[in-house]
């Protein structure tokens, strides 16, 4: 049994510790010092120097009591979503939200505190286990940077579980490839009162470019996002320059490209109406599209030893997990792209990403008391 006032403490704690993506140093060296405490080996990798963050991932290795046995490796993201500074918690019975100005930061603190919890309770009620390799990334909230920047080379482990969703009962074993796109649209300037005629407004060419495209959306596997408009400096000058900034995502590679295809043409067929000439020279409203992967999907096989751990561990405890899909991209994306099987299993965060958020501490005991029957039957599974 997990220690339920103990594992809540320590989520309170941590939602409590400042940790935007990019400046996470506090909440990694409370971490590393809970892990040290508990006997592992720590080490903050450079990924935080290769992103311009303040601190890299934290790598805590836990020496396991069943000799020769393969490692299994837990993960959780340290860093939160703006608004996610002076969080104040509030207690409402088992729900604990904040007071509305901020996010929680349960997306991913309460799978922080789900991996500290197992292993105490592991190494408290002397379960028999293997070495454990815990991942605490940094930056997964702007690009999975933390994970992508994880040396693989230096984790010996070959499965494991992301601790970054929401409900316990669903375990993620797919996920999308996402693509994140950039739109420089350029017109020209003029004087909106005096000459707006011989002006090309990019702002215009963007508005309609938008108009004409299928969002949000798409279909059961695909949805796609403009998110970011920058442009303009004054009321009285047709604007020659907006940036946008937007994504894509789905789990087909053949949806994801035909719906960048079709962002990138509504761009191109909205800039190729504008043309002015101005004393005798002829200007074109144009595009530069630029269109990069993010991260890739992930498909964790039905048959895969993570996926038969969770659910047979489940079943033990008269529980049943179903896998889904997800929308969402999370850290499981990479850690499966460079060769360690990973699904992602739910701690309790609701309405992440938003000042509503909330969390239900039973979904965290839940997450918690299924996590150490995995690890219990992980041991098991490598004695026989």
């Amino acid at each position: 049994m997990i220690n339920q006032e103990r594992i809540k403490n320590l989520l309170l704690e941590f939602v409590q510790i400042d940790s935007h993506s990019r400046k996470e140093r506090d909440i990694a060296e409370r971490i590393r010092k809970y892990c040290e405490e508990m006997g592992a080996q720590v080490e903050i990798d450079d990924a935080g120097s290769k992103v311009g963050g303040n601190s890299g991932n934290v790598i805590a290795r836990f020496r396991g009591t069943i000799s020769g046995a393969e490692p299994i490796m837990m993960s959780a993201h340290m860093d939160t979503v703006v608004p996610g500074e002076n969080v104040k918690p509030i207690i409402e019975g088992d729900i604990i939200r904040t007071d509305g100005t901020t996010v929680l930061g349960g997306d991913d603190k309460s799978g922080c505190a789900v991996i500290l919890e197992t292993i105490r309770c592991l190494q408290e009620q002397n379960i028999p286990h293997t070495d454990i390799e815990a991942v605490f990334s940094i930056c997964e909230e702007v690009g999975l940077l933390g994970a992508k920047h994880l040396d693989v080379s230096n984790i010996r482990s070959k499965y494991g579980l992301v601790f970054d969703s929401d409900d316990p009962g669903f375990l993620f074993t797919k996920g999308p490839s996402a693509n994140h796109l950039e739109f420089n649209v350029y017109g020209l300037e003029s004087h909106a009162g005096v000459a707006p005629e011989q002006g090309i407004s990019a702002i215009k060419i963007a508005a309609e470019a938008i108009a004409n495209m299928k969002l949000f959306r798409i279909d059961e596997e695909t949805t796609a996002n403009i998110g970011i408009i920058e442009g303009g400096k004054a009321t009285n000058i047709i604007t020659n320059f907006v940036h946008l900034v937007g994504e894509a995502r789905s789990l087909s590679e053949e949806k994801l490209k035909a719906q960048c295809d079709h962002m990138v043409k509504c761009f191109e067929d909205a800039a190729a109406k504008y043309e002015v000439t101005v004393e005798g020279r002829t200007t074109k409203g144009r595009v530069e599209a630029k269109v990069e992967p993010e991260y890739f999907a992930m498909d964790v096989p039905e048959d895969s030893r993570v996926v038969q751990l969770v659910k047979q561990a489940a079943s033990r405890m008269g529980l049943k997990v179903e896998t889904m899909a997800s929308g969402g991209g999370c850290d499981a994306n990479i850690f499966n792209r460079k060769g360690i099987e990973c699904a992602n299993l739910g701690t309790g965060m609701r309405a992440i990403h938003t000042v509503n958020e909330w969390l239900d501490v039973k979904d965290m005991y839940a997450s918690a008391e299924m996590t150490l029957q995995i690890m219990k039957l992980n041991g098991e599974m490598a004695s026989r």
